[in-house]
């Protein structure tokens, strides 16, 4: 039986979290707050941080510049204002995307000499400056591990920049930054929530404590399918999907992900599905191969007990919800199975899939 579990971020949450922990911004005399185009502002976040900080006399600055797939030359412009206008700390506001490269803003603003692609060297790196996370979505649970997932520039490519000191000092979760989603977007990172949930449960360096996050999690996730199907979702269910979202952030921090996540980083780049979406699509494939090894069967069986449904009804759900059925080549697939072949997400798993079992699944789901 293992209990290993690390998780140094402290956790605020609840409506109005920010401002009633308005005390734990003063972390510095700058901060540069870092954001997607529009969703800090339409969700009330942007609006919270502000208020804090002019309260607090702490001066800011906002880099909104970061999209989906944010690339590693945008992260660096970013490092390099941050340094150049004196900030001291970094506050991420927004789904995956900001929080992702508010952590590695946060190590090339304390790394003046690194070029962008040496940001990778983690063990040469200096501490990164204090880093505030704060979602607006219930997905990618990046405010819980210290993981940055970078699109490299040119390469249609993630590469996962992951230290130590990327760990947010405080992470916010208020509910209330959500309600404003769409049901397309709420959907999409619920699905990307759970396949963390279920590849964390599955994978070989699952603890006894990952599992309990990445069931409770899943648990919460699956019993609100119906609500964000049909796009009518209470608050209630909001709360809760903020809540799963950062149980299963908790679960990869332990174990990391599966093969729907390197596999499904082809199809967002492909036809520009979004991440949770491409995720899901492969969760089927990813369970019928899993079943495949005793340890696996054994584990998938209890996860579905836990959430009172059946591995098959999980296998059918997700990929349906996913809502892609695109056609495509083989010279596509080809290309798809030589951009990931060493991604690994491959070997964390009971039942670890060969390059020839990887394009059969591509083949199998996105060929008629």
């Amino acid at each position: 039986m293992k209990f290993d579990f690390y998780m140094p971020v402290k956790v605020f949450s609840g409506k109005d979290c920010v401002k009633s922990n308005a005390d734990k911004f003063e972390l510095g005399k700058c901060a540069m707050i870092v954001t997607g185009a529009s969703s800090a502002i339409k969700s009330g976040a942007l609006d919270d941080v502000v208020s804090v900080l002019c309260d607090k006399g702490i001066e800011y600055v906002i880099f909104d510049r970061i999209r989906e797939n944010p690339l590693l030359s945008t992260i660096y412009d970013a490092g390099v204002a941050a340094r150049k206008y004196g900030c001291d700390f970094v506050i991420g506001i927004g789904g995956g995307s900001p929080m992702d490269a508010a952590k590695a803003i946060a190590a090339f603003a304390a790394n003046p000499e690194i070029a962008p692609d040496e940001i990778y060297n983690v063990g040469a790196l200096a501490p990164s400056l204090p880093i505030i996370e704060i979602p607006t979505t219930s997905g990618t649970g990046s405010e819980a591990n210290p993981y940055s997932i970078i699109t490299l520039d040119g390469e249609d490519k993630k590469k996962t920049f992951n230290s130590p000191y990327s760990y947010a000092k405080y992470a916010f979760l208020d509910y209330k930054y959500t309600l404003s989603l769409s049901r397309d977007y709420s959907l999409s990172t619920a699905l990307d929530a759970f396949c963390h949930c279920i590849e964390s449960y599955l994978s070989p360096k699952s603890t006894e404590i990952s599992r309990m996050f990445a069931l409770w999690g899943a648990k919460h996730i699956w019993d609100a399918f119906s609500q964000l199907d049909s796009g009518d979702v209470s608050e209630e269910t909001r709360e809760a999907l903020m809540y799963a979202s950062f149980a299963g952030g908790v679960a990869i921090n332990t174990t990391g992900t599966g093969f729907p996540h390197p596999m499904g980083y082809n199809l967002t780049f492909h036809s520009n599905l979004p991440h949770g979406r491409a995720c899901a699509a492969f969760i089927g494939k990813y369970i019928e191969y899993q079943i495949k090894d005793e340890k696996g069967k054994e584990l998938i069986c209890k996860f579905a007990d836990a959430l009172g449904t059946t591995a098959k009804e999980i296998a059918l759900r997700l990929p349906a919800l996913s809502e892609y059925s695109e056609e495509i080549d083989d010279s596509v697939i080809i290309n798809f199975a030589q951009k990931i072949k060493s991604a690994g997400n491959f070997a964390n798993a009971q039942y670890k899939i060969s390059y020839e079992e990887m394009i059969k699944i591509y083949k199998e789901l996105f060929q008629k």
